[in-house]
């Protein structure tokens, strides 16, 4: 333990600190505690040919307790007090932890008092202290000691083992693998590992345990109930009993080492013989296989494809891997061999070996330079390459992949450019297709990086000598071709669109004129066809020379009319024309208006066909116009003067009922003549009603030139001659009453002359007929009151009553 310092023994003992005097120790902890180290106790005791039952009595006295650490250290200890007193064993409890503290460790809350009064948790933690110190503290694996350097051990000697890691003193070693895994990487021989089983621990635990006592000389410290059966086992125990096991492996192999030189040491003359006989085998073969190998590592013939560039790679691996680090083992071999074999020959008193020509150590080192150096170079060059097609595979992918993309892009694209649909599109289609063609333009024009890059890395590749150059050059060449004549349609269409665009609005222009004059010109002509073909219906000459002077302005304005029907036939025309001349397909007809050329021509022909049956009509009422003109003159002229006439002897016939002379009779007589007169001017009235029957059969029904109506005359003529007859007839009368009254002539014209007089004044008179006999209202006539005076008067008396009352009466009219 010389190697230790104190600083590093105190703080690996610190852990001593643990045991606290008020701390209770786990149940199933102190079980396996006291069992493990009560068993490690006896192996070392058996030694002194003795051993303790009970751990925390049989080191009460402090005897068998200085005896263990005198067996374990190899050393004497005070010698100790044979009394049974409690002051000696106190004493010889003191001596021992004395011994302890003087190697290094401090011991913490353990005090010689409760090891002597059987304290059973600080008995346990004095033993650990102890077990530490002599059985755990020493262990030293590749520069970790104690604990840490007894858990590599575990680890490095368990490591190849399936199911096992060790990684700590609990619960990696509850399965019982562990143990076995240590006991078969040392002795083989006495565990078969290959039928454990993880998930049976108790079986590997009791194996193992079973093996180390019967075959190692390790009691058995732990039970495999105790362990599985608690959920972490107590590390102090594990610790313990897994010392052993180093301690028993590391003396056996210290053993197995001595006799081994000692087996060297007797064969070295036969050695030195062999070793010479080697070293001209191992240096001839060596040198036949660098000479061998130099040339393959100098091949420097590149591979087109990254596979055969990869097994090259894969090769040399493999040579570096599997086939140089013998023969590096070879060399370093051959050396050792040759500076043992020449030391030991000095050792000897032997000659020195001296190597075949050429088989000298330093030919090999000169030719394994040769190897290493064209290894070397055979190495970048390898790397170089792989790069190089790493960079190639990379931009041969990434060529694959932005042709590909763009391939796909273009996918259908030339036949969407030489795809004439704007030849039967409208204008409003036509600006959307330009729409969409600026938005492939500008698709376009975003994909021009994609092909500059596809061009470039083709480029690139060409430099860098791709094996598959011609393909992709061919393939590049495809897609720049292709786009050019992208490029070449996209321009092309997109002149035929602005081009076609162009003349829809000028056909739509044309289209929009041709309506708006179209429209008004259809109306006109709708206008004079229903004029033409209106019925008139006029009564006077005047209204037909109006119609006809209308009808010959209607005519002036025909040749202005054709003038505009031609110019908005020739808008249509000039359309034709567009289309034939730029074979424009045209989608539909006029959107402005549904009026076609067609129809302004034949309503034109309709309405050049019913001027002049408006002429003939017009002509023919103008004729029957001037034929009822004629009628009503003729008429007129008959009826201007029969309706004078009638009025005339009207009044003549008044004035004589009126102004008669003489007697009744002579009076009778002049009535009578006048009649006749009358009566001879009836053929006039006849002839007068001829003509209006004429005028009636031409359904004449005004006349102008006269105020006279047959009707009028009529009447007239009609009361003519009821008058006349009327006269006659009272005239009668007169004579009948005077001859049946006895009136005389002078009395009757005492009462005409009173008539006369109130004859002026029908109403006055009237007014005193009513007096008379209220009951009787209306015109009276003379005649009429002398019936009344003969019906109602009889007697002269009451008639001269009456006639005075008229006499009275007169006087007051005058």
């Amino acid at each position: 333990m010389d190697h230790y310092d104190s600083q590093q023994t105190n703080d690996y003992m610190q852990p001593e600190e643990d045991w606290d005097r008020d701390l209770l120790l786990d149940p199933a902890w102190e079980k396996q505690q006291r069992k493990t180290f009560t068993a490690w106790c006896n192996s070392h005791l058996r030694k002194a040919g003795t051993q303790i039952e009970n751990i925390e009595e049989d080191f009460r006295d402090g005897l068998k307790l200085m005896l263990l650490l005198e067996v374990i250290s190899g050393e004497r200890l005070a010698k100790p007090e044979r009394g049974k007193m409690r002051v000696h064993k106190i004493s010889n409890v003191n001596k021992a932890l004395d011994f302890i503290a003087s190697k290094g460790v401090k011991l913490v809350s353990i005090g010689a008092e409760e090891i002597v009064d059987g304290n059973v948790k600080m008995t346990l933690g004095m033993i650990w202290t102890i077990i530490l110190r002599f059985a755990i503290q020493d262990i030293s694996v590749e520069e970790t000691s104690a604990k840490e350097g007894l858990l590599l051990w575990c680890q490095r000697k368990t490591a190849p083992y399936k199911n096992v890691n060790i990684q700590n003193f609990h619960i990696s070693w509850k399965d019982g693998l562990g143990f076995c895994a240590l006991i078969h990487r040392h002795r083989p021989e006495l565990i078969d590992y290959g039928k454990l089983r993880k998930d049976d621990p108790l079986t590997n635990l009791n194996t193992a345990f079973d093996v180390a006592e019967k075959y190692l000389d390790i009691p058995k410290m732990l039970d495999a109930e105790d362990i599985v059966g608690t959920a972490r086992p107590d590390e102090k125990a594990i610790m313990t009993y897994v010392s052993s096991f180093y301690h028993a492996f590391s003396g056996a192999q210290k053993a197995e080492t001595a006799a081994n030189r000692i087996c060297k040491v007797l064969a070295v003359n036969q050695e030195n013989e062999r070793l010479m006989e080697d070293y001209e085998k191992l240096a001839s073969d060596l040198l036949e296989w660098i000479r061998r190998t130099i040339p393959w590592l100098e091949n420097r013939l590149p591979e087109n494809t990254m596979h055969a560039m990869q097994q090259k790679l894969e090769d040399f691996r493999d040579y570096r891997r599997l086939h140089k680090p013998p023969k590096v083992q070879e060399k370093c071999q051959l050396e050792i061999n040759f500076n043992t074999l020449q030391t030991k020959l000095r050792l000897s008193n032997r000659p020195a070996f001296t190597p075949s020509e050429g088989r000298m150590v330093s030919d090999i080192n000169n030719a394994w330079g040769c190897l290493e150096q064209a290894e070397k170079g055979y190495e970048e060059w390898l790397l170089n390459e792989i790069r190089r097609l790493e960079r190639l595979d990379h931009l041969a992918e990434k060529f694959r992949q932005k042709a590909s993309i763009h391939e796909a892009w273009t996918d259908g694209k030339e036949a969407m450019l030489r795809h004439k649909d704007y030849e039967t599109a409208t204008l409003s289609e036509i600006k959307a297709l330009l729409k969409k063609h600026e938005a492939f333009e500008s698709d376009l024009a975003a994909h021009q990086d994609r092909v500059e890059q596809i061009a470039a890395i083709a480029q690139e590749l060409n430099e860098l000598d791709y094996y598959d150059s011609p393909s992709v050059n061919a393939r590049c060449q495809r897609i720049c071709d292709q786009w050019d004549n992208l490029g070449a349609l996209t321009q092309k269409r997109r002149e035929a669109l602005e081009r076609t665009e162009k003349l829809l609005e000028t056909i739509d222009q044309l289209y929009l004129e041709y309506a708006k004059r179209a429209a008004p010109f259809n109306n006109w002509m709708e206008g004079a066809m229903e004029d033409l073909q209106d019925t008139f219906i006029v009564h006077t000459i005047e209204e037909i020379q109006g119609l006809t002077t209308a009808h010959e302005q209607f005519k002036a304005t025909l040749p202005d009319a054709d003038k505009e029907r031609l110019a908005i036939l020739g808008i249509h025309n000039e359309v034709s024309k567009i289309v034939q001349t730029y074979h424009v397909n045209m989608a539909g007809t006029n959107p402005y208006t549904t009026i076609t050329p067609q129809e302004i021509n034949g309503k034109w022909d309709h309405v050049r066909q019913l001027v002049p049956r408006r002429d003939q009509a017009l002509m023919e009422e103008h004729a029957r116009q001037q034929h009822n003109e004629r009628l009503r003159k003729q008429f007129a002229a008959q009826a201007n003067v029969i309706g004078p006439w009638i009025q005339t002897k009207m009044e003549e016939i008044g004035r004589i009922s009126i102004e008669m002379h003489g007697t009744l009779e002579d009076q009778l007589s002049h009535l009578r003549q006048y009649e006749k007169s009358i009566v001879n001017y009836k053929p006039k009235i006849d002839q007068l009603e001829g003509d209006h029957q004429l005028i009636q059969e031409a359904l004449i029904f005004d006349n102008k030139h006269t105020n006279y109506t047959m009707e009028h005359i009529r009447v007239g003529w009609e009361q003519l001659l009821t008058t006349i007859a009327r006269t006659i007839n009272e005239v009668e009368n007169q004579i009948l009453t005077r001859d049946a009254k006895g009136i005389s002539q002078e009395q009757m014209n005492e009462f005409r002359a009173s008539f006369n007089h109130f004859d002026r004044g029908e109403a006055e008179f009237a007014r005193i007929m009513s007096i008379v006999d209220p009951n009787r209202l209306g015109v009276v006539t003379f005649q009429a009151f002398i019936d009344f005076m003969s019906r109602e008067t009889a007697d002269t008396d009451t008639a001269d009553q009456v006639m005075a009352s008229f006499k009275i009466l007169a006087g007051d009219k005058a």
